[in-house]
């Protein structure tokens, strides 16, 4: 809830989304062969294919990327970014044909995760229903323009990458109200917005930790809030340098208690296991479901 009451809901493809009812789960699809984690799903019928098992288990969202986003041996080397960049072509290459056949395929809402317009541009012709963008329009206010004139919502993310740090919830609320104000000047309004805090992006393993430790705080805001902490390098660090197959519960727990803080939708790569986790710490959190 916002100071001012409840979050109007948002229609996102095929679905409303009512905030406040319950916790979304949004499943990652990566058409990356450099994802740090399941990387797996290169061809669009194996993503396909997974996109359909991850809405049987439960996700209410699908996000498809192809750009892996996994920090470099030595930060900087290649790009403010922190990461290898892929060329947009490339990245159109990866990530279209997914979604276009899983547009095609499933009644579900479609993420693509992308900071790059001409990349955001093809997956909206090929039939995603939401843009996700890392860096919240800061690196390219075309995105918040296309999202205007495809008339869909948007992710927008916090990147403390290669940015001064002062305070975490402080920089995190003024990267946002910039992304804000972006939007709102290529007139796309503020509830057609998801925020992101960017757990993991240019963060400290104790920074991310103060971040969900302080999440609420973010409700100031008056829009919902993403997160996406699953199988992140700091839940490994928590569990003695844990390689990401064994960050499953270390996950489980961020989950519940993103939740717990005021997190509307969490990011996830195991939807099973972690729509059940959602959907106990809701219980806890909301209340019994509604009949």
């Amino acid at each position: 809830m916002s100071e001012d009451g409840p979050l109007s809901p948002l229609t996102i493809g095929p679905r409303e989304l009512v905030w406040g009812a319950r916790t979304y789960v949004m499943g990652v699809i990566n058409v990356s062969p450099e994802s740090f984690w399941n990387g797996k799903y290169v061809e669009p019928e194996v993503a396909l294919k997974r996109g359909r098992e991850l809405v049987e288990q439960g996700a209410d969202i699908l996000d498809v990327g192809a750009q892996s986003t996994r920090p470099l041996a030595t930060p900087g080397q290649q790009s403010r970014a922190g990461f290898e960049e892929l060329d947009a072509d490339e990245e159109i290459r990866r990530v279209v044909p997914a979604i276009e056949l899983l547009a095609r395929e499933l009644d579900v809402p479609i993420s693509v995760d992308t900071y790059k317009a001409p990349v955001a541009r093809e997956a909206l012709k090929a039939g995603a229903h939401l843009i996700n963008d890392i860096e919240g329009f800061r690196s390219d206010p075309a995105m918040a323009e296309l999202a205007v004139e495809f008339g869909v919502p948007a992710v927008v993310m916090h990147n403390q990458r290669d940015r001064k740090f002062h305070d975490v919830i402080g920089d995190i609320g003024a990267g946002i109200e910039e992304s804000i104000d972006i939007a709102e000047k290529a007139g796309l309004s503020r509830d057609r917005l998801i925020i992101d805090p960017g757990f993991g992006f240019g963060w400290t393993p104790d920074q991310n930790i103060e971040m969900l430790r302080r999440l609420g705080e973010l409700r100031e805001l008056g829009l919902p809030i993403l997160v996406g902490t699953s199988r992140k390098s700091t839940i490994g660090k928590l569990l003695d340098d844990a390689p990401p197959e064994d960050r499953l519960y270390g996950t489980a727990a961020t989950v519940a208690l993103a939740i717990a803080h005021g997190a509307d939708i969490v990011r996830v790569h195991d939807v099973a296991e972690m729509r059940d986790v959602v959907r106990v710490a809701d219980v806890v959190v909301r209340g019994w479901p509604r009949e």
